[in-house]
């Protein structure tokens, strides 16, 4: 068994099973998929998100597998996820509570808890205001100017999201970029985390996966072709000549696949 209990929670479940407690938690239930349930819930006046994995059974382990896919296997993927984001910097959420007990890894009980991110706003619900106000200028570079070092931090950390779409960064401190014109870094958070991967060194196909979902979700933005060299440039440091000269292929290959992405997307009609 693994457990962490901030000591609000320390105070809250005294004498109680915390995962007894976890599972008796009332709130908003944001999804509820087999063996995955997701709330928001409030102790003390303070807004927290609860994970509770309840396990995916073999069935679902063994198909993922043979999908080529890894399977999730509890709330544990996520919380290591938190502390290597933290650990370099980028910002993310902040882990409450966490636990995991059972040897099975079909039926491993776990759950992580999280303070909620409020007040924020999602980049992509700032992306659909801005269609009927478009942003300063300054606002609009700050901001992908964040996500771009947020993303190269990420994965020269050998860090990847595998759900990475401008949905998943919440902004903190909107109304202070949005007032100052020059001044204040963008306060992001990287949340959604449970499907986070880590490396010694980030394989291709990672970062190829997690470029071409964060331009995909960025297309209704919209971004001119000066922002795009300018996230090229910025996410791989150097100068941008240099960098379509080496990795050309790379880049290629996240435009085909970023469309490819929008035009799953619209079949399906889920685009705002």
């Amino acid at each position: 068994m693994n457990l962490y209990l901030r000591e609000e929670f320390q105070r809250l479940w005294r004498g109680q099973d915390p995962f007894d407690a976890v599972q008796s938690l009332q709130g908003k239930v944001y999804r509820e998929l087999e063996g995955r349930r997701t709330l928001r819930f409030e102790e003390g006046g303070r807004g927290y998100f609860l994970k509770l994995h309840r396990g995916v059974g073999w069935k679902e382990i063994i198909k993922n597998l043979i999908q080529g896919r890894l399977p999730i296997l509890g709330a544990a993927n996520e919380k290591a996820a938190v502390d290597a984001l933290q650990t370099i910097g980028v910002g993310t959420m902040s882990v409450a509570a966490f636990g995991e007990r059972g040897e099975n890894p079909a039926r491993r009980l776990s759950f992580i808890v999280t303070d909620a991110i409020e007040p924020s706003i999602s980049l992509e619900d700032l992306a659909l205001e801005w269609r009927q106000r478009p942003p300063l200028l300054s606002l609009k570079r700050k901001l992908l100017e964040r996500v771009c070092d947020m993303s190269r931090e990420m994965h020269q950390a050998g860090i990847n999201h595998r759900d990475f779409y401008i949905c998943h960064f919440l902004l903190r401190n909107r109304a202070d970029c949005e007032s100052d014109a020059t001044g204040t870094v963008p306060d992001l958070a990287l949340i959604d985390l449970h499907r986070a991967l880590i490396h010694r060194h980030l394989p291709y196909r990672w970062r190829l996966k997690d470029l071409a979902s964060l331009y995909y979700s960025s297309f209704d933005v919209p971004l001119s072709l000066r922002d795009k060299l300018r996230f090229i440039r910025r996410y791989s440091n150097r100068p941008l000549r240099e960098e379509l000269h080496q990795n050309r292929r790379l880049w290629q290959q996240v435009e085909l696949k970023a469309q490819k992405l929008y035009a799953k997307a619209l079949r399906k009609g889920i685009v705002r």
